[in-house]
């Protein structure tokens, strides 16, 4: 469901009532006429769908997280906020760039809308930038054929799940965070898509390594092993870009992560 459609839809219909009654009904009827129905519901909403639809366009949308493929950075049921103008000002509903602001920087988590099926909005932490040689093999990250640093963090345990996961800290860029790795998981990458620029990849039984083209970003989930992502479906264009995630504001099953991440 494309929900910024529905709402700009819902915005038009609310503006074009308001703006009859104000131009052409209002000067009709009697001074002390009560207004008809559609007058009042336009004027009522009209006003409510145009702060939100502003809102929600170009300052900050919100997203639940679906999947586990974000462990143990974000979990299932996070509540979050997308910062819609970090990475540009963008038209609503058909996501075009009218001003540029920054690009995505390399551990940042950005919201997308999926290459495959962009009805889709997905949620990765960028690894690999425009014109970038990103390879994973061994389970082993490294960026223009340098080693990103990677430590031992303990384990991390999985509240549903109660089994345990080793966690490593990862540092892309200035960002240290996070990340999941099970070793006795394989290291190639398995089900892998016909996705645009596939040739600029080169899949073996270790791994992948890939070179990511103009106007595209390689991403990543933090839990590795459980994540579907640039390794699996390919880059995203700068064109699906949604924004930044920044901040979890709800989480019906662990009141304590509220305000956490950044």
């Amino acid at each position: 469901m494309n929900f910024a459609l529905i709402l700009f839809v819902l915005l038009v219909v609310t503006g074009v009532l308001w703006l009859a009654d104000r131009l052409v009904a209002r000067k009709r009827r009697a001074a002390d006429a009560p207004s008809p129905w559609w007058v009042e519901y336009g004027a009522s909403f009209f006003p409510v769908i145009l702060v939100v639809f502003g809102l929600r366009s170009f300052v900050v949308e919100p997203f639940k997280i679906p999947s586990g493929s974000m462990i143990p950075t974000l979990l299932v049921g996070d509540f979050i906020l997308v910062n819609k103008w970090t990475y540009g000002i963008r038209l609503p509903v058909i996501n075009k760039k009218i001003i540029d602001v920054k690009d995505p920087q390399r551990g940042e988590v950005m919201v997308f809308r999926y290459p495959a099926d962009p009805s889709l909005d997905y949620i990765k932490r960028v690894v690999g930038l425009p014109g970038d040689k990103v390879e994973y093999h061994h389970k082993q990250l490294k960026i223009n054929g340098q080693p990103v640093p990677l430590k031992e963090d303990g384990n991390y345990l999985h509240p549903d799940r109660l089994y345990y996961s080793p966690q490593f800290a990862e540092k892309l860029g200035e960002v240290e965070h996070p990340i999941l790795i099970e070793k006795d998981a394989p290291a190639f990458v398995p089900q892998v898509l016909n996705f645009p620029g596939r040739e600029n990849c080169t899949y073996t039984g270790s791994g992948v390594t890939c070179t990511v083209p103009p106007g595209h970003y390689f991403v990543m989930g933090d839990n590795r092993d459980a994540s579907s992502d640039s390794r699996v479906w390919g880059f995203v264009p700068d064109a699906n870009i949604v924004g930044r995630a920044f901040f979890i504001w709800f989480n019906f099953n662990d009141l304590k992560r509220i305000g956490s991440f950044h």
